[in-house]
């Protein structure tokens, strides 16, 4: 079976937003993620796949999860890392021009946006200091 490596990063600001992310072809948002490359470690491919889709420079403060599913028959091994964000964002330069839109979307209306990844969510939230019922 094939396999896919990659990393996702969840960054929460102070005014308890997550940096989010929404391709060109859909209307659903994710957290920024992407693939490993050869020769990187999930915390640098984390570390990237934040500045190629949001602009923002990112330092990771711990690693998460590892998410293993099977999509679309390909054996997929996700890395999770909470990070920080220094500094502002230089803006959207990704490769792949699969990124049209980054945004920080509030933590209470989490429940309330279309998802990529639903099962994400609850990761988000184990992140942050808000208590959301």
């Amino acid at each position: 079976m094939k396999q896919w490596f990659g990393s996702a990063a969840i960054c929460i600001n102070e005014r308890n937003e997550v940096l989010m992310v929404r391709g060109n072809d859909s209307d659903r948002w994710a957290i920024p993620s992407g693939g490993i490359v050869i020769g990187e470690t999930p915390e640098d491919c984390c570390i990237r796949e934040v500045k190629e889709e949001t602009g923002y420079d990112v330092r990771i403060l711990k690693k998460l999860t590892v998410k293993e599913t099977v999509l679309k028959g390909i054996e997929v091994q996700t890395h999770y890392f909470k990070v920080e964000k220094l500094g502002d964002s230089a803006g959207i330069n990704d490769p792949d021009e699969t990124i049209v839109e980054a945004a920080w979307k509030s933590l209470s209306d989490l429940h309330d946006l279309d998802h990529m990844y639903p099962e994400d969510v609850q990761t988000i939230l184990e992140c942050s200091d808000l208590i959301i019922d």
